[in-house]
């Protein structure tokens, strides 16, 4: 894991063990920013799962997030924590999109229990209905790089 310091001379960088537990233990948001066809960005919020050194989002097929990454397989990405103490995580990485219903259904199962606390609620009832049907598609995000701050320790 390749770790940078995102705010040089202010606060420090995560460790790799905090960068994992950033990772895996916070419910944030994602900003995952693609480009598409024409060279124009995009941010897209999303709901991410950590796993194996992966970053996992579920969306459809059809979304412009898959669009944009099969025209362009390179993204960005930021999380961080508007609450005291600041610190986040960004990055650059490569994706693969996945179709495959039989792949998916875990991974989406997990992202889903993330968010909404377990699948039998509303949201995720519906979510998962469009995994099962195979209207949906998994992004797992390689990532290049990790570019981490931590401003707890910052006067």
């Amino acid at each position: 894991m390749k770790i940078v310091h995102g705010s040089p001379g202010f606060g420090s960088q995560l460790t790799e063990e905090q960068t994992v537990k950033f990772l895996t233990d916070k419910k944030l948001n994602l900003l995952l920013g693609t480009v598409d066809k024409n060279g124009d960005p995009f941010i897209h919020p999303v709901w991410f799962l950590y796993e194996n050194e992966k970053l996992y989002v579920e969306t459809s097929k059809t979304s412009k997030k898959v669009q944009n990454t099969r025209h362009k397989n390179m993204v960005y990405f930021c999380i961080d924590d508007e609450n005291l103490p600041y610190m986040g995580v960004r990055g650059r990485a490569l994706v693969k999109i996945s179709t495959d219903v039989e792949n998916n259904i875990p991974i989406a199962e997990r992202i889903m229990i993330k968010y909404t606390g377990d699948l039998e609620n509303k949201v995720a009832k519906v979510l998962m209905d469009g995994v099962k049907a195979g209207q949906s598609a998994i992004l797992e995000i390689s990532p290049v790089y990790y570019s981490t701050w931590d401003h707890s320790e910052t006067p």
